[in-house]
């Protein structure tokens, strides 16, 4: 189970994870605690979520002036079973509607130094980017992000396309509306869920992603992440996705609704109950990208990151 991916024929760019060697990790890529706006200091929430069953977490606070710009240092709770991943979420400069950007880095160096005056949130991220950093462009429902926005970081590895916190507080979880807009245009993005969590009541241990990895080091889980070697959830595994030269067909948790997406308006779904297969026809899905979502009885979502099919066939 969750070791196998196999393709046939057309070639795959930005496969799904299941061929890959190694284990699936869960883990939460946005968390705060009390080095910038969390209820709770690192020790407390990284036990949290070990209590929570999860191998890894990032502390990804917020860098700005008022914290005193911290990159948290969470290198003292790594284990055997359990490891860390540095992070910040880093602000400087404004969107198109004024609301200051939040851009995740994970990977970051200790010492990654400040924005420097009249520094913008391109250079900013780009040194992230340059220092190794993973990029994602987090809650874009929640405070307005346009696709010209998030075209000013081409260079960005992912969409954040679910995330707890404002999916409770404010209705405003979403982030597949521009995530599909991105892709649509062109642009190779991978998509995550988290939980943004600060209060580790409500906003906890609602959203993450399963990254098959060879081992629980912490380079090893960014490897993956870049390479896109996971998939997102709030409760359904995603056991398999198989492809051969006709059809894509998936193996899951027991669920209501298997679905695949693609270009435009392009989809397909197999409805029932307690469904733990279903198949496609790759026909309508060999142009740009197409992606799968599972749906199970109490309305929990997985998604597996996009695809997209290199393939003279039409």
């Amino acid at each position: 189970m969750l070791d196998a991916y196999k393709q046939v024929g057309d070639t795959i760019r930005h496969a799904p994870p299941f061929a890959a060697p190694g284990t699936f990790f869960r883990g939460n890529l946005h968390t705060h605690t009390t080095a910038s706006d969390g209820d709770f200091p690192a020790e407390e929430v990284v036990r949290r979520y070990k209590d929570q069953g999860y191998d890894f977490l990032c502390l990804s606070d917020h860098f700005l002036e008022c914290y005193g710009y911290p990159v948290t240092d969470s290198r003292e709770f790594r284990s055997s079973d359990f490891t860390t991943l540095i992070a910040a979420e880093l602000h400087v400069g404004k969107l198109l509607n004024d609301e200051l950007w939040h851009v995740l880095a994970v990977g970051l160096p200790l010492d990654f130094t400040p924005p420097h005056e009249d520094e913008g949130i391109t250079s900013l991220a780009r040194r992230a980017y340059n220092a190794g950093a993973y990029i994602g462009l987090v809650h874009p429902e929640w405070y307005g992000l346009q696709p010209d926005d998030a075209n000013v970081l081409p260079f960005a590895h992912a969409v954040e396309i679910y995330n707890h916190g404002t999916r409770v507080e404010n209705d405003r979880g979403d982030g597949w509306a521009l995530a599909d807009i991105l892709l649509n245009g062109g642009r190779q993005l991978h998509a995550f869920a988290t939980d943004d969590a600060h209060q580790l009541t409500h906003d906890a241990f609602g959203g993450w992603i399963n990254v098959k990895s060879t081992s629980l080091d912490e380079q090893s889980i960014l490897d993956a992440l870049k390479a896109g070697h996971y998939y997102s959830s709030q409760g359904p595994l995603i056991d398999d996705i198989e492809i051969d030269s006709q059809e894509v067909r998936v193996q899951c948790s027991p669920a209501k609704a298997v679905i695949i997406a693609g270009r435009g308006s392009r989809s397909d779904q197999v409805l029932g109950e307690s469904l733990t297969e279903a198949c496609f026809s790759l026909k309508k899905f060999r142009s740009g990208y197409f992606r799968i979502t599972i749906i199970d009885s109490e309305d929990r979502k997985a998604w597996s990151n996009p695809l997209w099919m290199d393939s003279d066939t039409t």
